[in-house]
């Protein structure tokens, strides 16, 4: 059997964490997008550069999250 005669390092009962990154991406999705709104209306209603700084890591942040879960749906419809 292939299997047996793998010539790697790796455990032979190795998992993928594409269900664990699912889960944190949906999660991260749409707290980042709630976050970077609060962000950016305080931004607008104080003036403060503070807000708007944050309000743009948010935003990457659900940038991150939401190509991250486009790339695992592609992955599991091959």
């Amino acid at each position: 059997m292939w299997l047996r005669d793998r010539a790697g390092t790796e455990p032979a009962t190795a998992r993928s964490p594409t269900r664990a990154r699912k889960i944190l991406s949906a999660i991260a999705l749409p707290v980042a997008l709630a976050a970077a709104i609060f962000f950016t209306v305080q931004a607008m209603s104080s003036g403060r550069e503070v807000w708007w700084w944050e309000a743009a890591i948010a935003y990457a942040v659900a940038l991150f999250a939401a190509v991250d879960l486009v790339v695992l749906l592609r992955r599991s419809r091959r």
